[in-house]
């Protein structure tokens, strides 16, 4: 399997982001072709106590890495990813995990 692991960084309006990712970009991502799971939560901290580098986390999975790139490239695939810059204030790093 692979993951589409999305790292979101501190937003502008927490609470603002908070109900946008809830009631408009998780919809978007369950219409994703070849979803096998989507689990997504806010950072709480890190082991030390020290600041996170992000906000919140989200993970896609596929079982192949041809399914994360027909997925990603499909139309529903594309409209998640441009929905993104509509609430991301804080910047989103994409990473791409083998499990």
């Amino acid at each position: 399997m692979v993951k589409l692991v999305v790292c979101y960084g501190a937003p502008d309006d927490p609470a603002a982001f908070d109900r946008y990712y809830a009631e408009t970009h998780v919809p978007l991502v369950h219409k994703i072709p070849n979803l096998r799971r989507f689990e997504a939560g806010k950072v709480l901290g890190t082991p030390d106590g020290s600041a996170a580098p992000y906000y919140y986390i989200a993970e896609l999975s596929f079982d192949t890495p041809e399914d994360l790139q027909a997925a990603m490239g499909s139309p529903e695939g594309q409209a998640t990813g441009e929905d993104v810059a509509k609430f991301a204030s804080g910047g989103a790093t994409l990473m791409v995990a083998e499990t």
